[in-house]
Order: structure tokens, then C-alpha cells, then sequence
């Protein structure tokens, strides 16, 4: 005997069932493009960092040139020159380097030469400025001029516009990789979105002729894509979190590379990544929903 209806027990079928054959490929695909993206961060911040780091070197530092004139010996000049600069205002260190460190310089330049001694080296005078108050190179150009030099001063301008172009570069790169990931996430969701579409849309028809609205239909597949994507931007933030903890860890400190600095601060940037992924995978699904139950 066949067991009768019970009324009190029967519950409808949710409009889109909580478990989705579709749904872990779908986790799985979203949740790698927000560890790439969390990556791409980390990555930026850390080359934001670095070059802060050299320009702030390279402005805190000078390098001068002395040529010797006359009978004058090269390391005399370049003691007269460091002489000179130690009095100039916004200067709080000048000092004569020793010819050795001259010639590990041009060194790799002209090869393994043993007889560099009997070529005219320059020296240098390294120039430690004041952060508050540095003096600039006119000052310094002045000064040496003043005491008959001939000096060149280097004040690593040329040096400081490449790194923050590179800084610049870098930035951008990882905003356009940003995009790019938030593209293909919605993109994905969008697909998703027409899968589920297509294969409920007898129901949506239902659903219409009782009234419903596009935006109720298109809030259930909004609801559901960003929740899916939320775990997934969270798993991706923890990955990426992770790895850069790891490489911070094995590079003593500093990340991959000193050039490349992970400071643990840096890793907070992902705790935005599930909210974000939320955001996305939420206006995808509502937009490509309600293009779609308009054409039914």
C-alpha cells in the first residue's frame, strides 16, 4: 500500500537547490583567480616598498668626481674636495674614498688591468646629506668650484626618476592584473549565471505568471554566486596570505629577495578579497540574470 500524502511534510523545491554539481569547479576557479589577484598585491606593495627604500638612499647621498689639476696628486684633491663639502650647509658627512674602492669601480669595466695604477683614476668623494635639510647639487658644485676643483656631482637624480618609474610600472601592472581578474571572475559567474538560467527556465516562466518580478529572480542567483564567491575570495586570500608568510619566512625576513621586501603588514591587504569577490560575482549574476529573463 502506497503511503498517502502528507501535506504537513511537504516542502517545495528551492528554486535553485543548495548543492550544484556545477558548484566546485566553480569555487575552484574563482577562488584561484582572487590568489592571483592577492598576489599581484603583495606583489606591488612590496616593489612600492623597495623602491621608497632606494630613493630614499640615493636622496640621502651624493657621489662627487675629482680629477686632480696640475701638480696635484689625486688623493690630495680628493681630500681638499671632502674638506670643502664637510663646511657646506645641509652636508653632514664628506669623505674621501680610498683609491682601492676607485678602481673596484671601473674594474669590471676595463677587465682584469693590473697596471691600473698608471692610468688616471679619478677619485671619489662619497657625501652624506642632512634628511631635513639637504643641500642640493648646485651647492655642492659651488663649493668645489670655489676651491679651483675640478669636480663632477653626482646627486643620483637620474638614478631616483628610473626607480620610481619602475615603481610606477609596477603599480600599474598590478592594477591592470586586478582588472583582468575581476573580469574573468564575473565573467565565469556570468556564465554561471546562463547555465543556471537555461536550465530552470521553465520555472522562471512559472514564476513570472505569478507575478514576480525581474529583480526577485535575478536577487536568488545574486545571492547565491556571491556567496559562493565569498568562500572562494576567502580561500584565495588565505593561499596568497600563506605563501607570502612562507616567503617572508625563508628569505630571512625580507620576502623572495631584499629587492622584494614582504613586510607582515603587507598581508592584511587580502582581508578585502572575499568582500570584493562577493561584490562581483553579485552585480555578474544580477546583470547577465536580468538581460536573460528578458528575453524569455
Amino acid at each position: 500500500m502506497s503511503e498517502s500524502f502528507d501535506p504537513a511534510r511537504w516542502r517545495p523545491a528551492p528554486f535553485l537547490p543548495q548543492d550544484d554539481a556545477r558548484d566546485p569547479a566553480l569555487l575552484f576557479v574563482v577562488a584561484v583567480l582572487c590568489f592571483l589577484a592577492c598576489l599581484a598585491a603583495l606583489g606591488a606593495l612590496a616593489g612600492d616598498r623597495a623602491a621608497h627604500g632606494w630613493s630614499g638612499q640615493l636622496l640621502g647621498e651624493a657621489t662627487v668626481i675629482v680629477r686632480p689639476r696640475g701638480g696635484e696628486t689625486p688623493d690630495a684633491a680628493a681630500a681638499r674636495a671632502a674638506e670643502a663639502l664637510a663646511a657646506v650647509p645641509g652636508v653632514s658627512e664628506a669623505r674621501a674614498l680610498e683609491r682601492e674602492k676607485a678602481y673596484d669601480l671601473i674594474r669590471p669595466w676595463l677587465g682584469d688591468v693590473s697596471d691600473l695604477e698608471d692610468l688616471p683614476v679619478p677619485r671619489l668623494v662619497s657625501v652624506s646629506l642632512d634628511a631635513k635639510a639637504p643641500a642640493t647639487a648646485a651647492q655642492l658644485d659651488k663649493a668645489l668650484k670655489g676651491q679651483g676643483l675640478d669636480a663632477v656631482v653626482d646627486d643620483h637624480t637620474r638614478w631616483i626618476k628610473d626607480i620610481r618609474r619602475a615603481a610606477d610600472v609596477v603599480r600599474a601592472t598590478a592594477a591592470v592584473v586586478f582588472l583582468l581578474v575581476a573580469a574573468a571572475a564575473g565573467a565565469v559567474v556570468a556564465f554561471a549565471t546562463r547555465a543556471g538560467l537555461a536550465a530552470r527556465r521553465d520555472v522562471v516562466e512559472v514564476l513570472h505568471l505569478t507575478g514576480a518580478e525581474d529583480g526577485q529572480i535575478a536577487g536568488l542567483f545574486e545571492l547565491r554566486f556571491a556567496r559562493i564567491a565569498a568562500v572562494a575570495g576567502g580561500i584565495g586570500a588565505l593561499g596568497a596570505a600563506g605563501l607570502g608568510a612562507l616567503l617572508r619566512l625563508i628569505g630571512g625576513g625580507q620576502g623572495v629577495t631584499p629587492a622584494l621586501p614582504v613586510a607582515w603588514l603587507d598581508l592584511l591587504v587580502v582581508l578585502p578579497c572575499p568582500l570584493l569577490a562577493a561584490l562581483v560575482a553579485a552585480v555578474a549574476a544580477r546583470l547577465t540574470a536580468r538581460r536573460l529573463i528578458k528575453g524569455l
